[in-house]
């Protein structure tokens, strides 16, 4: 199974991204395709933050509009919207242990536990953070052309 991070769902959502069109042909690939794939629930509620955020945007995304974008995803039948559950703490707690994982990375060590957690073959991601887990492979489909 493939899970997809934050930035990917982002991009694909906001049209003055340099990275828009590329987002959305991934995240269609994948709402389109017949393989099982995931989103993990903190990357639901990042995008709702970032995007929403007047900070971040001149024209924030009202709530209800990104509600809609990730609603839009769901007419994927292979699409698993992955949580904690028993034995997910034996997981994080692999992870958060390395002496590199403090701070903002916990935000990321719950993503790459998760995923994990839930045999996420690969996390297809924007951010390099992730390379502080070797069990979870990542792939940039925004900038790396498919090995």
């Amino acid at each position: 199974m493939i899970a997809i991070d934050t930035n990917i769902i982002v991009y694909s959502h906001r049209a003055e991204s340099p990275r828009h069109e590329q987002a959305l042909a991934t995240l269609r690939s994948l709402v389109e395709g017949s393989s099982p794939w995931a989103i993990p629930w903190p990357c639901v509620h990042e995008f709702l933050s970032v995007v929403s955020n007047p900070k971040v945007f001149k024209k924030p995304t009202p709530a209800r509009d990104a509600l809609a974008h990730l609603r839009s995803m769901e007419i994927s039948t292979q699409l698993h919207w992955i949580s904690e559950g028993p034995g997910y703490f034996d997981t994080l707690k692999e992870l958060v242990i390395s002496p590199a994982i403090h701070g903002g990375r916990i935000h990321d060590v719950r993503i790459a536990a998760l995923c994990i957690h839930h045999g996420v073959r690969e996390l297809w991601t924007a951010d390099r953070d992730f390379t502080h887990f070797p069990r979870l492979k990542i792939w940039n489909p925004l900038a790396d052309a498919r090995r």
